[in-house]
């Protein structure tokens, strides 16, 4: 994107916000953006802005990706069927594509001079309402960091120190993508997966479909977002794959039909061969 697109991207952001009735502060606040990323992005002045970004606006705004960034829709892919009849596939992003060894838990309970136990069980006090949307990622750092003591605790940066790409996940995902439609389907705190684009720990390919619960406002197992994530993949509930570390997740998908993996996130040679096998073409 050059300097000048980036210019015509901002003005067309602008356009449609106002458009929307928002201001920036509160298309931020909806969208989980901070207030000078956004500012930057309608002056132009962030080269290539995430592309994850600008899908979370256009979500916001709804308008469409094409309409923020000036491109002509590309031509749709052409999605092959598997054996199995599988011809969309939804990756989760946690102990899937990432590998969160939860070292996280570790460092902050030696800075805050804890049991290891302890952050890890505030953590998941609140993970529900972070991910489902219902606080912000401020509210979130000012609470743990309270109750831990450690004055200006930064959940993220102690989560991307902590997590490394799936060793092999990034050439299946790029494999799946030239044949099959793919997508995320994230139970994700706001602003992670742009977060995890930007330090290259997801695959560097296009997702067809990133379902967020965070934006969502649903999590998974809940039926509300695997319903989303079926509209949006635009298949039958019997063409979808999805791919999860979790079996209460999968199960909750299987019971509507769809075909599901069980990723082995201390093993992912093994899962990757499976999904190989499953995501094999029709002859």
């Amino acid at each position: 994107m050059s300097s000048m697109d980036e210019k015509a991207l901002g003005r067309r952001l602008q356009a449609a916000r106002q458009a929307a009735g928002f201001t920036q502060q509160s298309l931020c606040q909806k969208a989980g953006l901070s207030y000078s990323t956004l500012a930057k992005i309608e002056r132009g002045a962030i080269k290539t802005p995430s592309i994850f970004t600008i899908q979370r606006i256009a979500a916001v705004l709804g308008v469409t990706l094409d309409a923020l960034v000036g491109t002509p829709p590309p031509a749709a892919k052409r999605r092959e069927h598997s054996k199995s009849g599988i011809s969309f596939v939804y990756f989760d992003v946690n102990d899937c594509l990432v590998q969160f060894y939860h070292r996280a838990f570790t460092h902050i309970a030696a800075d805050a001079d804890v049991p290891a136990d302890v952050p890890e069980t505030l953590f998941w006090h609140y993970n529900d309402q972070i991910c489902r949307g219902d606080m912000t990622m401020a509210e979130f750092n000012r609470t743990l960091g309270g109750q831990l003591r450690l004055p200006g605790f930064d959940w993220t940066a102690y989560y991307l120190e902590s997590t490394e790409p799936t060793p092999g996940m990034a050439e299946l995902v790029a494999w799946a993508a030239k044949r099959y439609g793919i997508g995320l389907l994230t139970n994700s705190m706001p602003g992670m997966v742009d977060r995890l684009r930007e330090q290259y720990l997801l695959p560097d390919v296009q997702f067809d479909v990133i379902i967020d619960s965070s934006e969502a406002h649903q999590l998974k197992p809940e039926r509300a977002i695997y319903d989303l994530a079926l509209e949006r993949s635009g298949c039958r509930a019997d063409e979808l794959l999805f791919v999860d570390d979790s079996r209460t997740n999968i199960m909750a998908a299987e019971r509507l039909g769809w075909h599901v993996l069980h990723f082995e996130s201390p093993n992912p040679e093994e899962s990757i061969m499976r999904i190989r096998s499953a995501l094999e073409p029709a002859v």
